[in-house]
């Protein structure tokens, strides 16, 4: 397939995504971009948080891993026991979360912490939220652009570092001006496309194997795709931490994350946003679900060829990988690498728009609101009565700018990296960063403690995740080959909400 061709039908679309961006952009100002002016309507924002909770990765990743045998134990339909888990985090974010955002009027969810423990508490929670989601917003846009570089610009011989630049500066203009009423729009766009593109891949796989669904997963479970519950306690896979994980996961990445709850909290009323939350949890599942049933097509359809299984040797240890006319189709590359050779070129246009439609969600919105909680919670911005509204908006323009280059250094960093799985990276990395977080978040709503205004918040948020790395590389020498996992961010959680008792004071005391 021509790659000048795939990429005409990359720049249309970023042609549609302007349009959007300059209509939602008229009339802006500073509390459109921030919130959106409080008016999103709640149907909007649930479908369109559909894309940027999935991303890129998932779109690559979770297909990709049903076939793997390593990891952080997702083969087959062992992902879902993650998506359990989501359920239930979803749950706590809408009855428990939201309340309290609501009750409190905030824009900046990091206000909580400043109101409940004063300016430390309140900073530190929002620079452990901006270094996690810049380093879980990039990580997932090296993944799209690494496999844009790979199948479409390599071939046109553009380096690596420019195609970056590029899309960042595709991102850039459709979100320099709207903000979040612009994302909120963009957003239900790009998911509507990537779940076309994704149902439009499962049904031509159907049809060229001619298989109804039913006979797709008798013969996926007679290869061990259909597998969801791993039993054995100590690896990093067992079902308990995968669920409790899961719904921890969703907790801090999406309830205690400022890019997703702006959205929520741009719906007017409560109730509304409420529906948003509950809404999203069970469409989310369903497509995790569809993409699973792809993951499981896709590795049929390779068998059909002629794939097989092989020994190779990764790193310097032994790994299966699927193999197959000499080219490894396992993880992150097995879905484009099947769709881009050897389905027809129609397809292949529908999987470069979908995937370019699952980029732009996480990667958008993951800019306006580290743009946002940099001016709102580090420097203030809203609070500098001698600033006028020109002068704050030159302001948030220079930040936005400023996160876009820093995010071009990390992805150049992750391409350096060069790791199979990124979805294992970002697991991993939100365990460090989110606990602290979610430390924070449960001192404050389940004790009634007070924390001086000092340094010893910050030092404790510090000290957790060094002592979780502590215990995450030494528990298999020490708790008889058990695998810290997903539950790395509740025990990292857990540290920090030690550390803030220890140095706490009681209510009573404080008066």
């Amino acid at each position: 397939m021509s790659p000048i061709l795939l990429f005409s039908f990359v720049l249309a679309y970023f042609g549609i995504l302007l349009v959007v961006a300059w209509y939602t952009g008229k009339n802006s100002n500073n509390e459109t971009f921030f919130i959106g002016n409080k008016n999103s309507n709640w149907m909007l924002v649930a479908f369109g948080m559909i894309g940027t909770s999935l991303s890129g990765v998932t779109f690559v990743s979770v297909p990709g891993g049903v076939g793997d045998f390593g990891g952080q134990g997702f083969k087959g339909f062992a992902y879902m026991q993650v998506a359990i888990g989501y359920l239930i985090g979803y749950a706590v974010i809408a009855f428990v979360l939201l309340p309290l955002y609501y009750r409190l009027n905030l824009t900046s969810i990091y206000n909580y912490l400043l109101q409940r423990f004063g300016r430390t508490a309140y900073k530190t929670g929002a620079l452990f939220f901006i270094i996690s989601r810049t380093l879980g917003a990039t990580a997932r846009l090296y993944l799209v652009i690494n496999v844009i570089q790979f199948f479409i610009l390599d071939k046109m011989g553009v380096p690596f570092v420019v195609t970056a630049a590029i899309i960042l500066i595709m991102i850039l203009l459709y979100t320099f001006e709207g903000g979040v009423k612009t994302i909120v729009y963009t957003d239900t766009l790009q998911t509507s496309l990537m779940i076309a593109g994704l149902i439009i891949c499962v049904m031509y796989i159907l049809n060229n194997l001619h298989l109804s669904v039913g006979e797709a997963l008798t013969q996926m479970k007679s290869v061990g795709y259909l597998n969801v519950f791993n039993t054995d306690v100590n690896s990093k896979g067992f079902f308990v931490k995968q669920i409790i994980g899961g719904a921890f996961i969703t907790i801090a990445m999406t309830g205690l994350d400022q890019e997703m709850m702006q959205k929520n909290i741009s719906v007017k009323r409560l109730g509304d946003s409420q529906k948003n939350v509950i809404t999203l949890a069970i469409v989310l599942v369903s497509v995790l679900a569809l993409f699973l049933l792809l993951g499981g097509l896709l590795y049929l359809f390779a068998n059909s060829q002629g794939a097989q299984y092989q020994e190779v040797l990764v790193n310097g240890k032994m790994v299966k990988q699927m193999i197959l006319h000499n080219t490894n189709i396992i993880g992150d590359k097995a879905f484009p690498s099947i769709v881009l050779n050897y389905f027809p070129p129609a397809v292949g246009i529908i999987f470069i728009i979908a995937l370019i439609s699952a980029l732009f969600p996480s990667a958008d919105g993951a800019l306006t609101a580290l743009t946002s909680s940099f001016c709102i919670d580090i420097i203030g911005l809203r609070e500098r009565k001698d600033l006028s509204e020109k002068q704050q908006k030159r302001t948030r323009l220079s930040v936005h700018l400023s996160f876009a280059v820093i995010f071009l250094l990390c992805i150049l960093f992750f391409y350096k990296l060069n790791d199979n799985s990124i979805i294992d990276i970002i697991l991993d990395v939100a365990g460090y960063t989110y606990g602290p977080l979610l430390g924070l978040f449960s001192f404050g709503i389940f004790t009634k403690r007070k924390l001086s205004d000092s340094w010893k918040v910050t030092a404790v948020c510090l000290l957790a995740p060094v002592l979780s790395y502590i215990l995450s590389v030494n528990a298999k020498a020490w708790f008889h080959n058990y695998q810290i996992g997903i539950e790395l961010l509740i025990i990292n959680g857990i540290f920090t909400f030690i550390g803030l008792l220890l140095i706490s004071r009681s209510a009573d005391s404080a008066k």
